[in-house]
């Protein structure tokens, strides 16, 4: 079993777009065994690979997330579609930030098509929090957090309650941004 440490908020990685993947082969099978052995141990909703380092746009949500009938476990090249205008809003946290949970306005329903890791195409048709996981998870892959969604005064205090984190410690201040979306 190979569990790997989750990259966190400062490090340059979770701010880069990832590279779609080109090759489905051995390599992409671990990445994808890691990803899910990695998210099963931190009992996550979703981890994507630049979380673990990886720049390539794959992640894994926890199969026995409500409305995830099909039991998917992980994603390729994920595109999003939404069917209708509704959102949602609620808590969201983020393995990357630990013990920060903020309010966070996401689309109601999600259609989330890729591929499996042997390069079979999937779709996953997601609502309420399978939905927010199919978007955050592939907003990592497009170097976006979820801190990036709040407005300019949620920023601030977050970025004032980060310094104060004990896991924050050692962390230039210069390397953590928060971009607005």
């Amino acid at each position: 079993m190979t569990v790997l440490p989750i990259r966190q908020v400062g490090d340059p990685v979770l701010r880069r777009v990832a590279e779609p993947v080109t090759d489905f082969d051995a390599e992409l099978a671990v990445l994808v065994r890691d990803l899910t052995q990695t998210l099963a141990e931190s009992r996550g909703a979703g981890l994507a690979a630049p979380q673990i380092g990886v720049g390539l746009r794959v992640f894994a949500i926890n199969p026995d997330l409500p409305g995830n009938d099909r039991r998917l476990d992980h994603l390729v090249n994920p595109v999003l579609e939404f069917p209708d205008e509704q959102e949602q809003s609620g808590p969201e946290g983020c393995l990357s930030i630990p013990g920060i949970y903020l309010d966070t306005k996401r689309r109601l329903n999600t259609v989330a098509k890729g591929y499996t890791r042997h390069g079979d195409p999937v779709q996953v048709v997601g609502e309420g929090l399978l939905a927010r996981c199919l978007q955050h998870e592939t907003d990592h892959l497009d170097g976006i957090l979820f801190i990036d969604r709040q407005d300019a005064r949620a920023r601030q205090r977050l970025l004032d309650t980060l310094r104060e984190a004990a896991w924050f410690e050692g962390l230039p201040a210069a390397r953590v941004r928060v971009s607005p979306h």
